[in-house]
């Protein structure tokens, strides 16, 4: 490995950890007071900084082989000018005057940056480039020499000062600072997604080059840059790992902040391109689209975490076939439509999408899901496992293919796990459940429904309170009919007008308490909800007088102890 020309050599994770944290300390002192400061901040240095490496050693190898290489960007608006020691540009502005470098940065190097995407024949990772700054028109760093100590630090810290072999890779070392956006409740939280249940969820998915990846919800793009990773891993030829850094990883973010975040993720992790629509999922509105132009309208592959929560008004909500403020449930028949056919998705919900059948919308999309889709598994994840990311609803993992209505649900259960945050969940709690994947076995924390029986018992439960209902319309028609021939004579106010009218009504209204009635006992199919059949409820079988010497016995030992304080 080549060694840092311009900075020390960090051969231990402590050493680039320790980095990382002295750059946030100095951007913390230097008006960064948070998380959600700092970590935009850093996001477009680091950004700059493995980009400018990059093209320099893509530049290497292009003049090897005797071709000549088009670079982003030109002097002095490259990393190597303006913030490398030993920069022209650099030099420069530290032998002028005092303010020449913020002049600089905001009066030439950031509107350069951000104007890139508007160029004649701007190419992809010129729009990146822009894309990545469009948020940034000022530094939040208070001083020029906390900036310059900054991006001293930054350059520490470049691909190749860090010893893979032993280390985590700079990529890594960033998911954790995306980690701190949701720490304490953060508003970052609903962008993060722990990185354990995204490693499972694409471990069961298993994502295969030449496959379309997509996240209508991507947040900071922590699933499309582990699908990468798992698939990169793979024996790839370099076409299938020119065609991974650039034709296979789409997604969609809305947030202004974190949009920019999740195209420098993916580029710091080696998606060369990242195909992501800043804009509204749901409404289709569009902040800039470039760079996913050429994005199919169905994927063989999505993995996303939807907003838990949140609320639609109507501009979303006529986009749909099942109209419902519940934003996870719009996102889910966003997902089932641009599954393509065969494709397979893994998803993250809340358990109360599960388990609703109070509102129409979420029972026809979930019949929408079973019939248009074999929903073969779902995991009940352990509570807590949200909490730092800023969450603490109970969720869960749904795995599903296109193509074909589900017959059984295979179900995992890890809700018995304790999940705290100095003992979060960790792939190792998925071993189990791995180990009964490939057979679906049943076990004491896995079972099987049979979805086909559950609907059939369902329609034979329903059947008599339709027939009811039937008889009942039907009791009510020649009354309705005599009422038209009243209405006909002008005799709506008759005494037998009103008398007619009076039972129609009881009818009707006892047709519809039995149609209502078999409504609740079909949509009950549609109860998703983990319920672990295994489960031992310890009963309390003592009795009241056992219960009340217990509570006798207590109340003389806290009397003793209150009379011995006393003395």
């Amino acid at each position: 490995m080549p060694s840092n020309k311009n900075g020390k050599r960090l051969v231990t994770q402590q050493s680039v950890n320790a980095t990382v944290k002295t750059i946030c300390d100095i951007m913390r002192r230097s008006n960064c007071a948070g998380a959600m400061e700092y970590v935009p901040e850093l996001s477009w240095l680091l950004f700059l900084r493995i980009l400018d490496e990059r093209e320099t050693a893509e530049a290497e190898e292009k003049a090897a082989v005797g071709e000549t290489f088009s670079p982003s960007l030109v002097p002095p608006y490259r990393w190597q000018d303006w913030a490398a020691p030993g920069g022209a540009k650099r030099q420069e502005m530290q032998a002028g005057k005092l303010g020449d470098f913020f002049d600089f940065l905001h009066d030439d190097l950031l509107p350069h940056l951000r104007g890139l995407r508007d160029q004649p024949e701007a190419t992809p990772r010129q729009k990146i480039i822009s894309e990545v700054l469009s948020n940034i028109r000022r530094t939040r760093i208070d001083t020029e020499y906390n900036m310059w100590e900054v991006i001293d630090k930054v350059h520490e810290i470049k691909d190749d000062a860090i010893d893979t072999t032993h280390i985590f890779p700079l990529s890594q070392v960033y998911e954790g600072l995306l980690l701190t956006m949701g720490e304490k409740r953060n508003d970052g939280g609903q962008f993060f997604t722990p990185r354990e249940v995204i490693r499972a969820m694409v471990r069961v998915v298993d994502p295969r080059v030449g496959k379309k990846v997509y996240d209508p919800g991507c947040g900071t793009g922590g699933f499309l840059a582990q699908a990468y990773e798992y698939m990169s891993q793979k024996d790839v030829t370099g076409t299938e790992l020119d065609t991974l850094k650039h034709d296979t990883f789409f997604g969609r973010e809305k947030d202004n902040t974190v949009y920019p975040i999740a195209l420098a993720n993916l580029v710091l992790h080696g998606i060369d391109q990242p195909n992501l629509w800043h804009g509204n999922t749901l409404t289709g509105r569009e902040d800039f689209g470039d760079l996913f132009r050429d994005a199919p309208a169905q994927y063989e592959v999505i993995l996303t975490n939807p907003p838990f929560g949140g609320k639609e008004g109507k501009e979303a909500q006529t986009r749909f076939a099942y109209k419902t403020s519940s934003t996870q449930v719009l996102f889910l028949q966003h997902v089932i439509d641009s599954l393509a056919p065969g494709g397979a998705c893994g998803i993250v919900v809340d358990e109360g999408v599960l388990f609703r059948t109070n509102e129409s919308a979420f029972v026809k999309t979930k019949k929408k899901l079973l019939d248009e889709c074999n929903l073969w598994c779902i995991v009940s994840l352990p509570g807590g496992v949200f909490t730092q990311a800023g969450a603490g609803v109970k969720t869960n993992l749904l795995f599903f293919t296109k193509g074909e209505p589900t017959e059984r649900i295979w179900y995992y259960d890890l809700s018995h796990l304790k999940i705290r945050k100095r003992t979060p969940l960790t792939l190792a709690h998925f071993d189990n459940f791995f180990a009964a994947l490939p057979d679906r076995a049943d076990s004491e924390f896995s079972w099987t429904i049979d979805l086909t029986d559950r609907r059939f018992e369902a329609a034979e439960e329903a059947r008599p309170y339709r027939q009811q209902a039937t008889n009942k319309r039907r009791e009510a028609q020649p009354l309705q009919k005599r009422m038209a021939d009243l209405k006909l004579a002008k005799q709506t106010r008759s005494d037998e007008y009103l008398e007619l009218q009076d039972q129609v009504k009881v009818i009707v209204k006892e047709a519809r308490e039995f149609e209502k009635r078999a409504q609740a006992i079909e949509d009950a199919v549609y109860d998703l909800k983990a319920v672990n059949p295994n489960t031992v409820v310890k009963e309390d079988t003592r009795t009241p007088d056992e219960l009340l010497d217990i509570i006798e016995a207590k109340g003389r030992e806290v009397a003793e102890a209150l009379a011995a304080l006393r003395r």
